[in-house]
């Protein structure tokens, strides 16, 4: 019998090598070359490889009307939100998140709504219909005219869309999905990306709506080859600590809508639940001001957020003193002190210093700067900030605050929330005064320092 050909596909790029090797040729990536055997072209069900469409005539781009894709919804704000306003006819979206964070029970309310006003299936390739039965019980979703098939090999789920033709269909998950077009194990490479790219060509030729779940690594990555979010519509990923009841949805990708639009939940008995009010979940409720702490307004896709940024330094013991940032970026800190020094004489050399902020989330914008040596420099002096201060702004190499996106939605915001005083960089000074808003323009962060000891 002759030996079975293999070569070596990496698990983020789907590079392919011929031998194996610690470092991945293509990307650079160590340790991510996983050992496949190379298939045939054809098989008994795709013989041949089809486009997602018939083929076009070439035409002009300007002689093409723009229409707006239709959505619908649902029936969870939250989630239309994220989506950016619903689901697309044909549209294919891959959620990932660690187990369990609730990937299923917000798919499974979903589905449970929309079964009311269209024709849906779920597919489950790691519960029985049972165990979806009992959950649906638990949380008390009307699932009547779901359907429902407990199903990994990819050909049969392909006659069952043929059969019933839904209009949504969730593939619950990917990586347990498996053609028999293929010898590999379900979950592998080769796998992952063949069904990934069948669904997504049923669903484009259909005008299915296909969901999948995707599995995430131990690092936070959804696994499989990179070519997965490539070819999907939107790439949503479930935030925060599964021991937590908060669960934060936040879309990385979208071909049919903005990113980084954020979806605030509360884990709940029955289910998840949007949040109407995310920024009470990100302030911390203190009878008394306190050390250390800072309020900033930060922009998540076209809703402004208000989150408590918590400092604290602390006398080093160690030569190397510390620098730990949990849901900020730990290289910016590093950097931030530096300047504080060079440009505000304040040294934290032989400190400590600690950087959270609260409820789990995760900010990536830099106009969290202004706000972090703030604390910082509230909890180095043990003095609180004042009562009702919110900030934002980004802090530059040379010492300057640099102006931040949609200055004006954010003093809204915070106004709207009780806040009465606002630090920000001059440039994003209203033109008109807000009610019940005093505004501190600042340019430089020795210009920021000393208006705040003018204030307390």
């Amino acid at each position: 019998m002759a030996k079975a050909k293999t070569n070596y596909n990496c698990t983020k790029c789907g590079g392919i090598a011929n031998k194996w090797t610690g470092q991945c040729p293509s990307c650079g990536q160590w340790n991510t070359l996983v050992e496949t055997i190379i298939e045939g072209i054809g098989s008994r069900v795709f013989n041949q490889r089809q486009g997602i469409a018939q083929t076009a005539p070439v035409m002009t781009l300007a002689d093409i009307e723009a229409i707006d894709v239709p959505r619908f919804g649902t029936g969870i704000e939250e989630f239309d939100r994220v989506l950016g306003g619903g689901l697309v006819a044909g549209g294919v979206v891959l959620i990932g998140g660690d187990p369990g964070i609730g990937k299923s029970t917000l798919l499974l309310q979903a589905l449970a709504n929309l079964s009311k006003i269209k024709k849906v299936l779920y597919v489950s390739g790691e519960e029985s219909g049972a165990q979806i039965a009992l959950r649906a019980k638990r949380l008390a979703v009307d699932a009547q005219d779901l359907k429902l098939q407990a199903e990994i090999q990819l050909e049969k789920i392909f006659n069952t869309l043929v059969e019933h033709r839904p209009e949504v269909a969730v593939i619950d998950s990917i990586q347990t999905v498996y053609s028999d077009a293929l010898s590999s194990v379900p979950g592998s490479v080769a796998q992952v990306r063949e069904c990934a790219a069948q669904l997504m060509r049923v669903a484009k030729q259909s005008g299915i709506t296909v969901i999948m779940v995707g599995h995430v690594t131990k690092e936070g990555a959804l696994a499989g080859p990179r070519v997965l979010e490539h070819i999907v519509d939107t790439v949503l990923y479930f935030e925060g600590d599964t021991h937590s009841s908060f669960r934060l949805v936040r879309a990385f990708k979208n071909r049919f809508g903005a990113v980084n639009e954020l979806g605030v939940f509360a884990m709940t008995e029955k289910g998840l639940k949007g949040v109407s009010n995310p920024s009470a979940l990100f302030l911390s409720q203190h009878d008394n001001q306190v050390p250390g702490s800072c309020v900033m307004v930060t922009q998540e896709g076209t809703r402004p957020l208000l989150v408590e940024i918590q400092a604290l330094v602390d006398a080093s013991h160690v030569p190397n003193a510390r620098r730990l940032s949990v849901g900020l970026e730990q290289n910016r800190l590093a950097m931030l002190l530096a300047v504080l020094h060079r440009h505000a004489g304040i040294a934290a050399f032989d400190q400590d210093v600690f950087i959270n902020a609260v409820g789990g989330v995760k900010i990536a914008e830099p106009a969290t700067d202004l706000a972090v040596l703030l604390a910082i420099n509230s909890s180095m002096r043990n003095r609180p900030l004042p009562r009702g201060l919110v900030v934002f702004g980004e802090v530059g190499l040379a010492g300057e605050i640099r102006p931040a996106p949609r200055g004006q939605e954010r003093l809204r915001e915070a106004a709207k929330l009780g806040f009465s005083i606002a630090m920000i960089p001059r440039s994003n000074a209203p033109k008109q005064d807000i009610e019940g808003l005093k505004i501190i323009p600042v340019e430089r962060i020795d210009d920021a320092l000393t208006k705040i000891r003018d204030v307390e």
